[in-house]
């Protein structure tokens, strides 16, 4: 499993990529940093791809720790709570969206950044998987 890294001020989002074109293409793409642009309980913001990843499935509705991907706009899209376009307590994006990824950890962070702040979408760091000096 390919684990990226978002990175931001004050935090951390793991993320965990699913098995899909969309996924391969940012991956390619990595690393970056792009400027968060807020939409209701959601952040936006650039992604370098050079290619559209071509996927027959795309949604508007999507769970908190949903990591979408727009390609229209070329842009990541995180959702973590209501929207403008919201009804009842679901999450609504503006655009259909694929789902390339998985967060890790609570999403519901992002909700102290504002527009303009700096991220970072990287490679995590491998696990170390030796054991313990002296074991």
């Amino acid at each position: 499993m390919t684990i990226l890294s978002l990175r931001f001020k004050d935090g951390e989002i793991r993320l965990a990529l699913r098995r899909n074109a969309t996924a391969k293409s940012i991956l390619n793409a990595v690393p970056f940093s792009a400027t968060v642009q807020t939409w209701g309980q959601s952040v936006m913001f650039d992604c370098p791809l050079t290619v559209r990843p071509q996927e027959n499935t795309s949604t508007r509705e999507v769970l908190a720790g949903d990591i979408a991907f727009w390609a229209d706009g070329s842009s990541i899209i995180i959702g973590f709570g209501k929207t403008p376009l919201s009804r009842s307590n679901e999450i609504r994006l503006a655009h259909p969206c694929t789902i390339w990824a998985d967060a890790l950890d609570d999403v519901s962070q992002l909700a102290t950044l504002s527009a303009g702040t700096e991220i970072r979408i990287e490679v995590a760091e491998p696990l170390n998987l030796r054991p313990a000096s002296g074991q």
